[in-house]
């Protein structure tokens, strides 16, 4: 007879699953077989050295190279899909070069942020810029001047928050500390961590990687193409390869980003 008064409990589907994603360029796989899964309101990460394939991940996800595998966006296959309509599906990707629009004013910058949203009128846009301004306040001291002459820190600021005016379901990040002097890594570290909080699903590509480790739930090794390990972010904090070869001693911007454990 079938049992009675048992419950099965079925884990939520993620809310970014990538199966099998593969990457060539002229025949040169940059990318092969890599699968993972960001929860809804985790922090996942992918680190590991130049040339590893981190980019060209992040860039497949989105739909920007051709690519091999699948990408699901909780129920829906995005697989098939233009960037645009990942875009209106909830899925955004900060790139490394922050892609700003030099000439434009940060103001601006921001409205196109909105571009999913435009059929919601003028209100709407103006609570999404309300929101931006009050986590990146040197934005709203900013928001007639032109995006090209931002310091590096601003423009790493603007262009995370134009993804946020779309509000996305899920975040990629590529590099967000590259070239950036240590207190701005720790601050936007931190706005990393609250975004998670608030329950945006965040996948982090990050040569920092104590940084990243500090910040994550989950964390992946990313070495020619193929991911060699993962796992909880805090075990692979501890585990002596990642140790020794990504978290060598002295490093400053590992050392000031360190305390993010304490946030994450």
């Amino acid at each position: 007879m079938p049992m009675t008064g048992v419950v099965e409990i079925v884990p939520p589907r993620p809310a970014l699953r990538v199966q099998a994603m593969a990457v060539a360029y002229g025949g040169i796989a940059a990318v092969r077989e890599v699968s993972l899964r960001v929860p809804q309101g985790g922090i996942i990460t992918v680190v590991g050295p130049n040339g590893a394939g981190k980019t060209s991940l992040l860039n497949a996800v989105m739909g920007l190279i051709p690519c091999g595998g699948e990408v699901w966006l909780g129920e829906q296959n995005l697989s098939a899909l233009p960037v645009e309509e990942r875009v209106s599906a909830g899925l955004c990707l900060v790139p490394e070069r922050r892609e700003l629009f030099a000439p434009m004013s940060v103001l601006d910058n921001l409205l196109l942020g909105a571009w999913r949203h435009r059929a919601r009128g003028a209100a709407a846009r103006r609570a999404l810029l309300d929101q931006v301004f009050a986590r990146f306040p040197r934005l709203a001291e900013r928001r007639a001047q032109r995006a090209g002459t931002l310091s590096g820190g601003e423009r790493q600021m603007l262009a995370m928050g134009r993804a946020l005016m779309g509000q996305p379901r899920v975040l990629l990040l590529d590099e967000p500390s590259l070239g950036l002097a240590p207190l701005i890594v720790r601050e936007i570290f931190a706005i990393i961590a609250e975004l998670r909080r608030e329950g945006v699903a965040i996948l982090l590509v990050e040569q920092n990687a104590r940084a990243a480790l500090a910040v994550a739930d989950r964390a992946y090794v990313l070495e020619g193409g193929v991911v060699t390990l993962g796992g909880p972010a805090a075990v692979l904090a501890n585990d002596p390869r990642v140790v020794q070869t990504y978290l060598g001693a002295g490093d400053p911007a590992g050392d000031a980003a360190s305390p993010l454990g304490e946030v994450s």
